[in-house]
């Protein structure tokens, strides 16, 4: 099940890149969903677990992935930990929906991410443990938490 926090969480991964960069292992990318993942979000093939082919740059390695895409394959990867999903666009929130169908994930989010209107969806806010289950529950939920933040 996916899980949310919003706001600050002190044990979240807020630098996604960076953490990415020193802890992603070529296997990573041989999986089906991650290579679908890379496809959709980044527009781009997997040719290796340290090589993606990119329209736009040509070859590159995986350090060289959008942010989206690194952070959804770290949640992918390393669910036992909280990323900062904020790192991903709104073109990433479908794959957040599907890693969580698949297995128990935390994240952390600092805006409104939208899941799509139309969509289904079971997402636990760890804030105050509600379940919400569209785009209209989960608005005014996340705004409560996200209007309660102190920002500095």
């Amino acid at each position: 099940m996916l899980t949310i926090i919003y706001g600050d969480v002190s044990n979240s991964v807020y630098n996604t890149n960076i953490y990415f960069k020193n802890s992603y292992e070529p296997e990573w990318l041989e999986s089906e969903m991650a290579k679908e993942i890379i496809r959709d979000i980044d527009g781009s093939e997997v040719l290796s677990g340290e090589c993606i082919h990119s329209p736009v740059l040509g070859q590159i390695p995986p350090e060289r992935l959008s942010g989206g895409t690194k952070t959804l394959l770290l949640m992918l990867n390393e669910s036992e930990k909280i990323f900062n999903a904020s790192t991903c666009g709104d073109n990433c929130a479908k794959w957040i929906l599907e890693i969580g169908k698949r297995k128990d994930i935390t994240i952390n989010l600092r805006h409104l991410m939208g899941f799509g209107k139309n969509t289904e969806f079971e997402i636990r806010i760890k804030n105050g443990g509600e379940i919400v289950h569209s785009m209209k529950e989960l608005i005014p939920v996340a705004s409560k938490y996200l209007n309660s933040m102190k920002w500095e």
